[in-house]
């Protein structure tokens, strides 16, 4: 168990953050997890057979040990949301003291992987090979499913974000995990670890990173030099490679393009770009870029609240769907939850 006791300042230092570097790390422990390899079946049987030939002893070796897995090799995000390639030129500075030092806490007892013993004995030549692996599982595995992973993300962030905007710390981590509890400026994350650490959270603060790949437990990072930092399951994980898709009128498709009449169909609620993302597997930037052009054409229009934009559709919006014959939004497995991209604004 971990218990976070945060002071003032640390209350004003609560961020979060998008990392690929973490998705690929946590993707490739999924790889060998068979509760993972359930969660995201249809990502795993594509990225096996796309990693034929790869040898990724080293990447599985790094994120093995039962006691500790070195830091490095995913280190906590400086910005919001931080590209790849940033990350990896991050991970080849990392001094090779501190290299040496995570690999050695990761086995303590002397049984140092083979695999591994170069990250002791030259260490700057094995995080060169390592940056050159990890570029390229991610070509071969993640690359083309970044945008819809990404929106995931995004959403979850923009969820969070209200909840604290609406009702403070307490709101935040009240749903956050159900081992994650919070009481008087105490943080609990009772699935960590089987021995009890106290911290002190201070000006550092705390980083928040959702993830698509971390479940169904929460991780910690306690150790120096990073930042604190909790990972946790993103909201709507379930649905994540879902083929559910909201189905237009075949009429409205012709006439808008099969996008456009997919947003405009969505658009009977309130709902914000990473929400519409998130829903039909865009990137952010595709969606409002539609969204501009039906806005101009008077079909959809958009209000502030709080921090984010809701569009919805207009009353010239609603008469074409209608005129078109609506639309019908198709679920691919009943047992799972309602993607959380299409929440009520009200949870959302």
């Amino acid at each position: 168990m971990i218990t976070a006791r945060f002071d003032t300042e640390a209350l004003t230092r609560v961020r979060f953050a998008i990392s690929p570097m973490l998705e690929l790390i946590r993707s490739v422990t999924t790889l060998e997890d068979p509760a993972g390899r359930a969660l995201h079946l249809q990502w795993t049987e594509e990225a096996r057979r796309r990693l034929a030939g790869l040898d990724l002893s080293a990447l599985v070796a790094l994120q093995s040990s039962p006691s500790y897995n070195p830091d490095f090799v995913n280190p906590p995000p400086t910005g919001p949301l931080v590209e790849f390639e940033d990350e990896l030129r991050v991970m080849v500075a990392t001094p090779a003291a501190q290299i040496r030092r995570e690999v050695r806490t990761a086995y303590p007892d002397g049984a140092l992987p083979a695999v591994l013993e170069p990250f002791v004995s030259d260490p700057r030549t094995a995080i060169s090979e390592l940056a050159d692996l990890m570029r390229e599982y991610w070509e071969r595995c993640l690359a083309g499913h970044w945008p819809r992973i990404r929106a995931l993300l995004e959403h979850d962030v923009l969820y969070r974000s209200r909840q604290i905007a609406d009702g403070g710390t307490a709101r935040l981590f009240c749903d956050l995990d159900p081992t994650v509890s919070w009481s008087e400026g105490v943080l609990t994350i009772a699935a960590c670890e089987d021995t009890e650490t106290v911290l002190d959270l201070d000006e550092r603060g705390l980083l928040l990173l959702p993830s698509a790949f971390v479940w169904p437990k929460v991780t910690f990072v306690t150790a120096p030099p990073w930042q604190p930092t909790l990972i946790y399951p993103a909201r709507g994980i379930g649905m994540l490679w879902s083929p559910d898709r909201l189905a237009p009128p075949d009429a409205l498709a012709r006439l808008l393009g099969r996008t456009r009449a997919q947003l405009l169909t969505a658009l009977d609620e309130p709902h914000s770009t990473i929400e519409l993302a998130g829903a039909l597997g865009l990137s952010s930037g595709g969606v409002s870029q539609h969204l501009g052009v039906l806005r101009d054409a008077g079909l959809v229009s958009g209000r502030r609240v709080q921090r984010a934009v809701l569009y919805l559709r207009s009353a010239d919006g609603d008469a074409l769907v209608q005129a078109a014959g609506g639309g019908v939004l198709y679920h691919a497995d009943d047992a799972q939850e309602p993607p959380a991209a299409l929440a009520v604004s009200g949870r959302s």
